[in-house]
């Protein structure tokens, strides 16, 4: 099959090449891997012939006279051989498990050979991996299963790791209220005793300035008794002055 741009490069006259990008479909079946389990593949490549002047010669000289599904099938031989090839290298594990790597290696080793056609491999991909014991589907059951695993495995050491997080952070806001506790409590005990103490230096001021009154008190009930004696005194000396002042007269 073919898609692309429809462009033809002259060649000489009546001789003509496509250089529209052509898809092909390379397929192998029943090929050993590494391990000796035989294995169908398929993928999809894009082609196209190169258009500098030495590649068009390249070309030229490989499919002038050739039509267009010849030159295709030239192609995909080519590329379905070095996709045998490289297949028998791998484990069925590695073709499974890294799809675009297979796809690249097949790329890299058949793209020189083609080259040398005047070809360029555009793009390859696998698209389909089949085999006739069920090895690949086993492949998937086990993998399915590690990546549960796995998965179990990742929620489990996350609940740990949270749960040992979660407990740091109590112990870590159990020793904040601790020492937050022990601050309000050191404090309160400075304020009792500097309010005792206060209460006790107010309870002193305030007996001194009782005593004091009483003092003063005293001082001031005696003062007016002295004053009271000797207003009697005084007033005894006149009542005898006047008494003398009487008995003289008569």
């Amino acid at each position: 099959t073919s898609s692309g741009i429809n462009a033809e490069w002259p060649l000489r006259p009546g001789d003509k090449i496509s250089l529209r990008v052509m898809t092909l479909t390379p397929s192998i079946s029943s090929v050993e891997t590494k391990e000796g389990v035989a294995v169908t593949c398929s993928g999809v490549a894009q082609v196209c012939v190169m258009k500098e002047p030495q590649m068009l010669e390249f070309a030229a000289e490989q499919f002038v006279g050739k039509s267009q599904a010849q030159l295709e099938e030239i192609i995909l031989q080519t590329i379905e051989g070095h996709f045998r090839a490289i297949l028998g290298t791998m484990t069925v594990e590695e073709i499974y498990s890294d799809r675009e790597g297979f796809a690249t290696n097949v790329r890299a080793i058949a793209g020189p050979d083609v080259s040398k056609m005047g070809i360029r491999i555009i793009s390859f991909v696998i698209q389909n991996i089949t085999d006739n014991v069920d090895y690949l589907k086993s492949l998937g059951v086990k993998r399915a299963a590690e990546v549960k695993r796995d998965a179990e495995i990742g929620v489990a050491n996350s609940a740990a790791i949270s749960g040992s997080k979660t407990a740091e952070a109590e112990r870590e806001r159990m020793e904040s209220k601790y020492a937050c506790d022990a601050l309000i409590a050191e404090n309160k005990r400075s304020y009792e005793l500097k309010q005792a103490e206060f209460s006790q230096e107010v309870n002193m001021k305030k007996a001194e300035a009782e005593l004091a009154y009483e003092l003063q008190a005293a001082k001031e009930q005696q003062s007016i008794k002295d004053e009271k004696m000797q207003i009697e005194v005084v007033e005894k000396r006149k009542k005898y002055r006047l008494r003398l002042c009487v008995d003289t007269t008569a």
